[in-house]
């Protein structure tokens, strides 16, 4: 390998959707896919496929389809596990991974595996010679590294590599690192350990104390590091993941101290930034770093002149090479159903069958006569609502109507589908989104705890669609719905009906970090 070659290892369909809500279906894991593949990202972590029936098809799934891009699934260290990854993958299109993990930290080993060191020793050289057998790439993670002792550190990185894993990943599991520390931490596990140049060196880090770009980073730039594990608009539990577009567009911006490049197409950063907002629910705060609705903007008066004679005064990169300039107006009410699929195979999605074609067809019409001009963003934002219903949902929405005024309390009447049968409600409340939310509950009785209600405009403009978040928990599950429309109501009944359907649903997302170690 290259030694000026940075890796990109993207899990957003891994650690990503550990975030409470933020749980993917199968085919929802396919489009993220596809669009990892466009950006050409060198890994994609689809999933964890011993966590449930529904995992696993969806790494196979991915695996089956993706061929650009390196597909890897994480697994325990154990044989079962491990051969659920390997069953998983082994049909994959393209080339595939093995990712295996097993804590090493004093407190992980004790209180969590209540295993010696010696057993987790033994356990990590089985785990690796087990997958070695079926898959010649394989990744190993010293789960709790950064709190782990450095002497044993060494004792079990020697032994997996020696064992053939290709590359070794280094997690800051709870965010617990600082840069220089961390870069100097990889530095020096690499001097000490004598096969070290044997195998890739990774890092995973979690931005519990806003460090994760930062650690990844001295990680490369001291440590030698030449993989960094992360994630879409920074997505994962807790305070998520190191953010893939931060990681590579300082890379790129600043060429002349890292001295590294990556293959990443950049202008496909804000397209791949928008489509997981949109399948997960998790808005981007419009002051992020990079794909954030204000990262280009100037409110200052002294900023907007010294753009404007000259954009370096106060732009270090362009938006244009992130793809902002991507929102283009694409399609009218004119457009025929041709350009509709030809523009969003442009866009790289792709529907499972026609019936899904027709129906996002139909949306996009219900559109154009609401709105005179369709935006890419417009595009992306239907279609998310169409892919994300189910033939088998329990709730619909039919029709709603709803009211409000400064002297008239808010009140709402809604129409839904309950297993295809028409339920007719009505509620008054604090503002019509809250009386139509109590007009749904009034027949779906979820006893369901609202956690979250976001809007965000879909595009610029008075026309522009709201896209409507809405997190639900009810028995320790937290799920996301999503809903756009231009109605902000509408949109928001929409949102809490998906949400309800989420709940309903039999397949339950078990993460990872909740099974019992075996």
């Amino acid at each position: 390998m290259s030694t000026n070659k940075l890796i990109i290892f993207d899990t957003t369909m891994r650690d990503g959707e550990q975030s409470p809500g933020a749980s993917m279906t199968k085919d929802e894991k396919l489009r993220i896919a596809r669009q990892l593949e466009r950006m050409k990202v060198d890994v994609i972590e689809a999933g964890f496929p011993a966590a449930s029936n529904g995992d696993f098809e969806a790494v196979r799934a991915v695996a089956g389809v993706i061929r650009d891009s390196i597909v890897a699934g994480l697994c325990r260290a154990n044989d079962k596990d491990i051969q659920r990854g390997i069953d998983a993958l082994q049909g994959s299109r393209g080339p595939w991974r093995i990712h295996t993990f097993l804590a090493t930290s004093p407190l992980h080993m004790k209180m969590k595996l209540r295993m010696t060191p010696d057993q987790v020793y033994e356990q990590a050289i089985l785990a690796v010679k087990y997958a070695k057998k079926a898959c010649p790439d394989v990744e190993f993670s010293p789960e709790d590294a950064s709190r782990s002792e450095p002497d044993f550190l060494c004792r079990v990185i020697e032994a997996v590599i020696k064992e053939g894993a290709t590359t070794i990943n280094i997690p800051d599991t709870v965010g617990y690192a600082v840069p220089e520390q961390f870069g100097e931490m990889i530095k020096g596990l690499r001097s000490r350990i004598p096969n070290s140049d044997k195998a890739v060196w990774s890092v995973h880090c979690h931005n519990d104390l806003g460090m994760a770009v930062a650690n990844s980073l001295a990680a490369v730039r001291i440590g030698g590091a030449r993989q960094i594990e992360c994630t879409m608009n920074g997505l994962g539990e807790r305070a998520g993941n190191t953010s893939l577009e931060e990681v590579v567009m300082a890379l790129r911006t600043r060429k002349d101290f890292f001295g590294l490049e990556t293959r990443i197409n950049t202008k496909e950063i804000v397209p791949a930034s928008r489509l997981v907002s949109q399948i997960t629910g998790f808005v981007v705060q419009p002051n992020k770093a990079v794909v954030g609705a204000n990262a280009f903007a100037h409110a200052s008066g002294i900023h907007q002149d010294g753009v404007l004679k000259a954009r370096e005064t106060y732009e270090i990169m362009t938006a244009e090479d992130v793809g902002w300039a991507a929102n283009k107006i694409v399609l009218g009410k004119l457009s025929g159903r041709t350009a509709f699929k030809q523009r969003l195979k442009e866009l790289g999605i792709e529907l499972e069958s026609d019936d899904l074609y027709n129906k996002a067809f139909q949306r996009f019409k219900d559109l154009a006569d609401k709105k005179s001009e369709i935006f890419d963003e417009d595009l992306q934002a239907l279609v998310s609502q169409e892919a994300g219903i189910s033939s088998n949902e329990v709730w619909g929405l039919v029709s709603m109507s709803q009211g409000s005024g400064t002297t008239d309390k808010p009140h709402a009447s809604v129409v839904l589908k309950k297993n295809g049968a028409d339920v007719k409600a009505e509620s008054k409340g604090d503002g019509p989104v809250d009386a139509t939310f109590k007009a749904i509950e009034s027949v779906a009785k979820s006893g369901a705890e609202l956690l979250l209600f976001s809007v965000n405009a879909v595009t610029q403009g008075t026309e522009s669609q709201g896209e409507v978040t809405v997190r639900l928990s009810k028995g320790g599950r937290i799920v996301n719905g999503v809903g756009a429309d231009t109605d902000i109501v509408v949109a928001s009944a929409k949102a809490y009906i998906g949400a309800l359907n989420k709940l309903e649903s039999k397949n339950e997302r078990v993460n990872p970090q909740y099974q019992v170690q075996h």
